[in-house]
């Protein structure tokens, strides 16, 4: 089990200070991955011109683009809800960036403003790896990353 509230003290001090949207994507996706485990995959897409564009991440190769609801991220952006799937084989629409996910968890993020401007995504090759305390401790990290982060003009 993951203790998130250690992540989430780690994630105060590693953004402590930087409001830059970029670095503070790319150490809070260094962090996620190095910490969690059993996961293969952990990034950002950010909204661009009503799609998902990929944004910092650590893992394989991903998809770099993801329309309104296609895929596990896109219904999680089209939904303005976080998803957890199971078993990614049995998701209608799901988008295969790695044959290897077999679960997945996303995220939507939302600027200061409470507006959404992307999503953040965990991958897993294990089946029913995520579950709401994943949801909600990636929740908590997320409200940090928007507490210290700064959004004009990222868009």
């Amino acid at each position: 089990m993951t203790d998130y509230t250690m992540l989430q003290k780690q994630m105060e001090t590693l953004l402590r200070g930087e409001h830059d949207f970029i670095a503070n994507m790319a150490n809070f996706c260094a962090l996620i991955y190095n910490s969690l485990t059993t996961i293969n995959w952990a990034g950002f897409y950010r909204l661009v011109d009503g799609g998902l564009l990929l944004g910092p991440f650590q893992g394989r190769a991903a998809c770099m683009h993801i329309p309104l609801g296609s895929g596990v991220c896109g219904m999680a952006l089209q939904r303005e809800e976080a998803l957890i799937v199971s078993d990614v084989d049995k998701f209608p629409g799901h988008i295969s960036c790695d044959a290897a996910s077999k679960s997945e968890i996303v995220l939507p993020i939302w600027d200061d403003n409470k507006q959404i401007i992307g999503v953040f995504d965990v991958d897993s090759p294990l089946i029913d790896r995520f579950s709401i305390a994943d949801e909600e401790g990636l929740g908590a990290l997320l409200e940090i990353f928007t507490k210290n982060t700064q959004f004009e003009g990222t868009r």
